[in-house]
This record gives C-alpha cells, structure tokens and sequence, in this order.
C-alpha cells in the first residue's frame, strides 16, 4: 500500500533563497533536454510513407532517450561547476520527466491517449523537485534530512504510521510557501471484502442541487467553495489586470490571487476527504456512476461541476476505500435515472423533472434516489431493466414502496 504525506516547511531564508537556485537550474536543464528531443523530431520524422526509388537518405540521428540522456550529467557538472550543487538523483529524475513527457506526446499513456506538445518551462514555471529515495530514518522530530540538502523544519502535524518506509520526497512551491510530500510504502495489504459477503453497501448519485444522494434517502449538502469565493476573487483580479506587468504592486497581487485560490481548492479537498471518510465508516461498498466528467464540462454546468470537484472526490473515495480494503463500484450511468428502481420499467424524464413517478407500480420517490437505488442494485448484481424485481430492504437500504414527501 502507498500513499502521501504532505507538510508544510518552515524554511529560513538562506533556505528559501538555495531552494528556488535549484528550482532553475532543473529548470534550465529540463528546457535543454526536451529542445533535444524537438531537434532529433524535427530532424528525423516525414511528412509522406514513401520516397522515390532514387533519393538521398541523410544520416540518422541518434534517437535521444532516457538512458542516453542520463548518461551526460557527469559531462554537465565538469562544464558547469555550480550543478554540482544539486543532488545526482534530483537531476536524473529532471531526466525521467523529460522522458515522461515526450512518450505521452508521441506513444500516448497506457490507455494510449496522447498529450499535447510539451512545452518549455518559462520562470516561475518549474515549481517542484523530487529526491527519488532518502536515508534509513529521514525524520527526527520535526527535522528532516535531505541528501545534498541538508536538514529542513516541517510541521509535523501527523506522524508517518508505524510500519511505513518513506520512499520519496518532493519538495512544490506553493502560493502561499513550501511543501513537502512525502511517498511512504507499507507492504501489506489489508484483505478486500467481497462483494457478496458486503453487510451495508450504498449507492450514490452525484448531483449540483445536493452534493451526492445515498440510496437510503440522505444528502449531502453542495458547499459551493467557488461560488461563494467568485466576488472576492473577481477584486483581486481586477487588481492583477490593472497593475503594470513587472511591477511589484502586480506581483503581489498575483500572490494574493494565488493564495486566494488556493484557499478554495484546500478547503473542497477537505470536503472531499471528510465525506469519504464518512461514507466508508458505515458502508462496506460504495457503488457510484462511471462519470464523463470531461464530457460534462462542455456543457453550461461546467462551473457548477468544476466547483463540485466530482473527479477529486471519486478519486480520493476511492484510495481510501483500497487503503481500508472496502469497494467502491463504478457502473455504467445509463439510465439510471429513467428506469424505475421498484420494477424497472423505463420512464422517460426530463432534466427539469425531479419526482420519479411510476405509472407501471406506483412507486414516486425523488428522482435522485431512485438513481441511486438502480446505481446501487448493478452494483450488486442486480441488472436494470423492464422485468419487475424487488431487492430486500437490507441490500437497497428502503422500503418496498417509500414515499417522499417532496
């Protein structure tokens, strides 16, 4: 099992001041390495699958990768004394981001999706650096020891839990100071409880009018963080628009406006966390909705589910519910909100159309608990379609014919 600490650092000036020296020169090093792949591209790719039976065929290139790349960092610290400063392994792991980046624009990732073009780092663009592995015990107190870098202060809010080596540490420059993350391993792996010996599973629908609807009928209210946040974010950003670029009057503003978002991020990711957590102390297997959240950000309610953070809270249910070895089920989302959880009849509705009433069976429930229901039943097993079929109250967590008062 992995997971990520995170804490804050308490850095002194000089600190500060070698951190962000790093900080560029990794970044300079990034730009050179990535222009070297762009040359050998450039160079060696065509635009046509076939040449004429007489041509000239230019030497090729040797194909830059991550070994070969890696292998001119001795020749780069004899040319340019002051990366001796930075730790071996900080810069091969510059390297393999390189390397990463370029695969994904060329191969794709594992799912072969591709990703734009790389670009280069410009200032203030290369915000964090990765030390791939750590002495045997790092942390003594609130001091941890980086190699080449020396001991920092952190605080050390929440202990590392027994049993876990840390793996690595990176350290990100945030708007409002500096972090570090910390990876830790633990090799045991707590035993999954299986889907049919699960003692109170749910289903959830995610919503904007309410954050998520559990299958037995309660909510959780939508917080709405950036919508509360929008007037106070649109004065800090006319502050930043008016300023003169280069001036420190715009650069503090661009501060203020970075610690303000950050502020609404941490505070929806703590939602996040605290809600999940609440749904796995008392449910074994949480069943939710295969959600296209990149296909529903086109619409006219990107904002509303961008503040809702959908994607985030799947995630971290999701990791926390492995850590614990509960479930969380992801099913496919069509029509769950039109069928009928008590026979399964398909009932035709509009987005406007927030009762379910069924004119087969009677049954009238809210429409977002009746997608609930169906969400948690193929979860389960238990397919959605027009044949009538009853789930006991211990798997649907409802009565046989509950009404709302709506």
């Amino acid at each position: 099992m992995r997971a990520a600490y995170q804490y804050r650092l308490k850095l002194t000036k000089n600190q500060e001041r070698e951190v962000e020296r790093w900080l560029d020169m990794l970044r300079h090093q990034y730009n050179y390495l990535l222009a070297d792949r762009f040359n050998w591209y450039e160079q060696n790719r065509c635009s046509i699958n076939s040449c004429p039976l007489v041509c000239h065929l230019p030497a090729l290139k040797n194909n830059p990768d991550y070994f070969s790349q890696k292998k001119t960092l001795p020749q780069l610290k004899k040319d340019r004394p002051w990366y001796s400063v930075v730790q071996s392994q900080v810069l091969q792991d510059c390297v393999k981001r390189v390397d990463l980046a370029f695969k994904r624009f060329l191969k794709g990732d594992s799912n072969g999706k591709k990703s734009g073009r790389p670009r280069f780092k410009g200032k203030n663009r290369y915000k964090s650096f990765t030390f791939p592995s750590l002495g045997k015990n790092p942390i003594s107190g609130n001091i941890l020891t980086l190699p080449k870098f020396g001991k920092v202060k952190m605080i050390y809010h929440r202990p590392i839990p027994e049993g876990f080596k840390i793996k690595t540490a990176t350290i990100t420059r945030k708007a409002d100071g500096y972090y570090i993350t910390l990876s830790i391993q633990d090799d045991s792996v707590p035993d999954i409880i299986p889907v049919d010996s699960v003692s109170n599973p749910v289903g959830i629908d995610m919503g904007l009018k309410s954050f998520l609807i559990k299958s037995d009928g309660s909510e959780v209210p939508i917080p709405q963080y950036y919508r509360k946040a929008q007037k106070r974010l649109k004065k800090i950003q006319k502050a930043v628009s008016r300023s003169k670029k280069g001036s420190n009057n715009r650069r503090k503003a661009v501060s203020k406006l970075g610690k303000a978002h950050k502020k609404v991020a941490d505070t929806r990711k703590d939602f996040h966390f605290k809600t999940a957590k609440s749904l796995l102390d008392n449910h074994d297997l949480v069943a939710h909705e295969k959600l296209n959240i990149k296909g529903l950000v086109r619409t006219k309610m990107a904002k509303s589910i961008l503040d809702a953070g959908w994607g985030q809270f799947l995630s971290i249910l999701s990791n926390k519910a492995e850590n614990a070895g509960l479930q969380t089920v992801a099913v496919n989302p069509r029509n769950t909100s039109q069928n009928c959880s008590n026979c399964g009849v398909k009932v035709p509705k509009k987005l406007k159309d927030r009762v379910h009433s069924c004119p087969h069976c009677g049954y009238v429930a809210d429409r977002d608990v009746n997608a609930a229901i169906n969400v948690l039943k193929m979860a389960v097993g238990h397919p959605v379609s027009s044949k009538a079929f009853r789930v006991s109250e211990a798997i649907a967590g409802v009565g046989k014919k509950p009404t709302l008062n709506l």
